[in-house]
Parts: structure tokens; sequence; C-alpha cells
């Protein structure tokens, strides 16, 4: 049994090799792949991207990160594609097909038909001089030397090298159609990153109740006030617009300090000048303010009215923290 040196020295050799691989790719981005790009950019249908074995699994992470990005794409499976789901390619569509080999079966049953209908092929493949090398329109090198499998067999280097002219297709794109953190919004609005940028504070204030006192609030109510809200505490307001701010801890404070508690008002506990947002920022503001400022709330206004109160936990529930 290997011990574990032996154990660390092959995974940092996999590494090294996969990253010696990726550093090639540079020099084999040429015109065909800026042609290839123009291409697709100024095509009216979709990306249709096709291969099989570890190439297909790779495609649909390709399809995946150009939905996501502004480029209508669709998976097709080559050896389904040859069974019944050539129909997936409409006219306009763009179809890129990635092997490693560019010579499997199932590639040359495929290529032949998408050449038969008139649709531009982009391969994505380690060999130029394959059959799909010499049939596609535009040719994406990923050439690798070897694979980081030490019988050479088991597809490593060569997708990774496939998933990186992948990015490096996407990216490209996105550059061009000048996508903007507001169009990335769009296409992620269930997930942290998108809910980062279009997530306002009112969407939260909302959420929870809205706690508020009188500058001559009794403390007794004040107490039921931060406990009826759950939030741990409330808005001092005049004429709706915020005075000041009680937390548990100036409860506790006062607690600490105060032999009676007979006349005391919100007035005499409160914190003035406390922390505010606009209440149509982004929530990832408010995790700006607290995180800067060391405290758990946020109160929220709108043209110097006061809206609500965003938690920490809001925040946290949505997946921004």
């Amino acid at each position: 049994m290997k011990n574990r040196n032996q154990i660390i020295s092959v995974a940092k050799k996999t590494i090294d090799t996969e990253s010696k691989a990726i550093k090639n790719l540079v020099d084999l981005i040429d015109d065909s792949f800026a042609d290839a790009i123009e291409y697709i950019y100024n095509s009216n249908g979709r990306v249709i991207i096709t291969g099989i074995g570890k190439s297909a699994i790779i495609a649909n992470k390709i399809v995946a990160t150009l939905n996501s990005t502004g480029t209508p794409s669709i998976f097709m499976h080559a050896a389904d594609a040859i069974h019944g789901d050539l129909g997936t390619i409409l006219d306009n569509d763009v179809v890129i097909c990635i092997s490693k080999s560019g010579n499997t079966p199932e590639i040359k049953v495929l290529v032949p038909l998408i050449k038969s209908r008139g649709n531009k092929l982009i391969a994505i493949t380690s060999n130029k001089e394959s059959f799909l090398g010499e049939q596609a329109d535009f040719i994406l090198n990923a050439y690798v030397e070897k694979e980081a499998c030490p019988n050479n067999l088991a597809p490593t280097t060569s997708t990774t090298a496939q998933l990186v002219i992948g990015d490096a297709l996407a990216v490209c794109l996105l550059d061009l159609r000048g996508f903007s953190s507001k169009d990335f919004a769009k296409f992620h609005p269930g997930g942290s990153l998108g809910k980062k940028l279009y997530l306002r504070v009112s969407d939260l204030t909302k959420l929870n109740k809205k706690p508020e006192v009188q500058l001559d609030t009794d403390i007794k109510k004040v107490i039921i006030e931060i406990s009826e809200s759950m939030l741990g505490v409330t808005a001092v307001v005049n004429n709706n617009r915020v005075v000041g701010i009680i937390t548990d801890g100036d409860l506790r404070r006062m607690l600490a300090k105060a032999d009676s508690f007979h006349g005391l008002t919100a007035k005499d506990i409160m914190s003035e000048n406390p922390k505010t947002i606009q209440n149509n920022a982004m929530a990832v503001e408010a995790t700006d303010i607290m995180d800067k400022n060391g405290i758990t709330q946020i109160i929220a206004v709108e043209e110097g009215k006061y809206c609500g109160i965003v938690h920490i936990h809001n925040l946290t529930n949505e997946g921004i923290i």
C-alpha cells in the first residue's frame, strides 16, 4: 500500500501536469478561435454542443456556462444524435463538437450529417488532423501532450483543457455582449450570487415587524416592543423620523446602572444617530455596514422616514452572508 507521501506526490504531479497543459493552451489561441467567437456572436441561432464519453460531460458544463452568461445553448449527446436527436439542431444553430481524438465512430457518423444540414461546425479537439478537425469550419485547439493518468489513458488533462477552452469561449462572448452584473442577476435569481446583485433592503424589511417607540415611551413599553418584534432592537421615532435606537444591549446596561426604572423613557436610554441605510439600497450594502460597525441590525429609511429593520439573520437566510 502506498504511503501518505506517495499519495501527496501523485496528487501534486497530477496538478502540475494539468497546469502545464493549460498554460500551453495560451499559445494555441489563434485566428480560428477568434473567427469562431465572432461567428457565434453574429449568429441568430443557438449553440448546440455535442460529445461522447467524458467529453459529453464537459459539453454539459460549457452549455450551463453559456446559458448563464447570455448565449442560449443546448447539449446534444453524440450517440443520441444519430438515433433521433439530430432534430434538436435548427437551421441557424451553430454546432460545437468536442472530441479529444476527433476520430471516434460516433463522431465520424455525426459530422457528415451536421455538415449536410448546412450548419457551421466548430471543433474542440486535441487533434487538428483528425476527421473532426478536417471537417470543421473552425477549430479550437485543445491539444495536450499527455494525460495526467499514469497510463496516459483516462481522460484527465484532455478534459481539463476542453473545459478551459469552453470557459475562454464563454468569457469572450460575455465580453462581446457587454454582459453586466445586472444581466448576470437575471440569469441567477435564486442563487446567492444573484441575490447580491438584485435583492434590496426593502425586500428584507417587509419580512420583519416594524418596532418603534416615541421619545416619551416608558421603559416597560420599550421592553415589550423589543420583545414582540424578536429583532433585539427598536427604533425611536419622532414624527416618523428616526432619532435614536434602543437595543437589547442598551436594556442590559440600563438594568446594571439604574436602581429604579420609574420615570425612565426611551429618550433616557436610547443611542442617538444610529446607523441607517436607504430602503432601496442593495441588501449587500447592509451587510457591509453591519460588518464594518460590528452591529447585527440596521435601520432602513426612505427620504428620512422610518421604514423598518434589517437583521443579520435576514441576510444569512437569503444566503448573502
